[in-house]
């Protein structure tokens, strides 16, 4: 029996929206970023500067609990289901390593509903060295 009044299937035969998480952790900051697949058109912007009053927070894992939720919420509000996370430090002359708000924003993401497909690291890192900014004899006070 055929519906003429325009029902749609049943959301089981619809495949889920996939996004991308960037996550940029700091040693002074976190901001997570999530897109579309191609990464042209972002879906959810926030860091840990928009969740607490106090700059020396910013860097803390709570605030990047709290702002990994608020992202996956806006997240899921437009249709985005899984995540493919990309782990960011500063790289280059700065550290290698990212701060301590990227497990517990990855933690925070999952807990509010979205399914993690893969995580990577995608710090940049020279394959040389970078010389670092201050000259020969550094930054002088």
């Amino acid at each position: 029996m055929s519906s003429t009044t325009g029902e749609k299937k049943s959301s089981k035969s619809e495949k889920p929206r996939v996004g991308i998480a960037h996550i940029y952790a700091s040693y002074n900051n976190t901001i997570i970023i999530i897109t579309d697949l191609s990464g042209a058109e972002t879906v959810a912007r926030v860091s840990g500067g928009m969740v607490v009053k106090a700059d020396r927070d910013k860097p803390s894992a709570w605030a990047a609990m709290q702002a990994a939720a608020k992202a996956a919420k806006l997240a899921l509000e437009r249709g985005i289901k899984i995540v493919h996370v990309k782990v960011r430090a500063p790289g280059g002359y700065g550290p290698k390593t990212p701060g301590p708000g990227a497990a517990p924003a990855i933690k925070a993401l999952v807990r509010a509903g979205l399914q993690i497909a893969t995580i990577e690291d995608v710090t940049p890192i020279p394959t040389d060295t970078i010389r670092k900014p201050g000259g020969r004899r550094g930054r002088r006070v």
